[in-house]
């Protein structure tokens, strides 16, 4: 489109990871950002989006600013005195979360189980309530009002927007990352193992516990030599702790658990593995589950789908309404026994597996990054 990007945040930026995680390299793209470290207090940091972007316009001429935060309010003024054009990227309507008009909307803090399963005990509790405190401050009014384009990541994501916004995003669906890519050849259910497969951080709202405890002991009952693998990130003392605490529930239910490939067991929590690694079990396993409730996207439902897998998701959030398509592309459920139905049926049916792994690819390919870019660029081009 012509433009020279400048990446801006509110922490260093660490881009030397990029290319090993996404297939992309911005390093040679400059940086402005306030110097703090992610350790502690990252959801507070979002408040000073509009400090950072106050730098980065001290540095540079801009003529377009995207951003995916909602906390610029402070820079406003700025932006409309120097006529730069401002995109909106909505990941969550975040109102939805703090103000009691949208009680009914099943988000409002208190009812989201996305929300519970983080934020809903102590310290946590505490700790995001006093972020909603601070939040009015920083946050910007209504979107529409102030951006040129405001984009978001599903149709439930937009639905949602609309209720609280008054209007409706335009959905933009976030890409497959490049390294990514489409699987080239699918292998055949016939030479795959029975092998159920999740990938997301450890974290309590990935609800990786409710699938130990509650799910994975009834899929047993109907398909014995069903095996778990789950694949997470354990960047934080959080995440680390739940791992630890998903491994003594395992192994206190019964279950044979490993840490690591290549050694039997029936359960293998495995953490900050390589996307080489967990392709290859992707490869040789028959469906993927996500047991995330209201999960806003679910990148890593389309990184399945785009290896051939049959996906089995929640019946919430733009994971049910845009990648499984609300029964289209892949299979729901709302309770633990629907989701051993579903999945035992993959496991079993072959020719119900090859159905849903032609529908996973079908999904997959619209999500590529060159579509993405092809999408987003026609978009941003009726605003200029």
């Amino acid at each position: 489109m012509g433009f020279d990007p400048v990446l801006v945040s509110t922490v260093n930026i660490d881009v030397s990871k990029y290319p090993e995680w996404f297939g992309i390299d911005l390093s040679r793209y400059p940086r402005v950002d306030l110097g703090f470290e992610l350790k502690a207090f990252g959801i507070y940091l979002r408040l000073l989006v509009g400090s950072s972007i106050k730098k980065a316009l001290r540095r540079y001429h801009a003529n377009l600013i995207f951003t995916d935060e909602c906390t610029y309010k402070r820079v406003l003024d700025e932006l409309k005195r120097r006529g730069i054009k401002l995109v909106e990227y909505i990941h969550f309507p975040i109102e939805a979360s703090f103000k009691k008009e949208f009680r009914s909307t099943d988000v409002y803090y208190g009812e989201d189980p996305y929300v519970l399963e983080r934020y809903g005990k102590f310290p946590m509790n505490i700790y995001y309530r006093l972020y909603l405190k601070f939040l009015p401050f920083f946050l910007r009014e209504n979107p529409f009002d102030v951006a040129s384009l405001i984009l978001t990541n599903s149709k439930w994501t937009a639905e949602l927007s609309e209720i609280v916004y008054g209007e409706k995003p335009v959905v933009l669906n976030p890409p497959l990352p490049p390294k990514t890519g489409l699987a080239e050849s699918v292998a055949s259910f016939d030479v795959r193992s029975d092998m159920v497969v999740m990938v997301g951080r450890f974290s309590e709202e990935k609800r990786y516990h409710w699938v130990i405890q509650k799910l994975f002991p009834e899929l047993r009952k109907v398909c014995n030599n069903a095996r778990l693998a789950v694949f997470g990130a354990t960047s934080t003392r959080t995440a680390k702790a739940y791992y630890s605490k998903l491994i003594k529930m395992a192994r206190s239910l019964g279950f044979r658990v490993s840490t690591q490939l290549g050694v039997d067991a029936d359960i293998y929590l495995v953490e900050n593995a390589s996307r080489d690694l967990i392709n290859e079990v992707m490869d040789k396993a028959k469906v993927f589950l996500h047991a995330t409730i209201n999960e806003h996207w679910g990148i890593a439902v389309a990184e399945a789908m785009a290896r051939g897998l049959p996906v089995v998701v929640h019946k919430s959030g733009g994971t049910w309404s845009d990648l499984a398509g609300e029964g289209v592309y892949g299979l729901g459920y709302t309770t633990s026994e629907e989701a051993v139905e579903m999945i035992s049926k993959v496991l079993s049916d072959s020719s119900m597996w090859r159905y849903h792994s032609t529908k996973s690819i079908e999904r997959a390919i619209d999500l590529t990054f060159d579509k993405f870019v092809e999408k987003a660029s026609q978009l941003i081009k009726k605003i200029l």
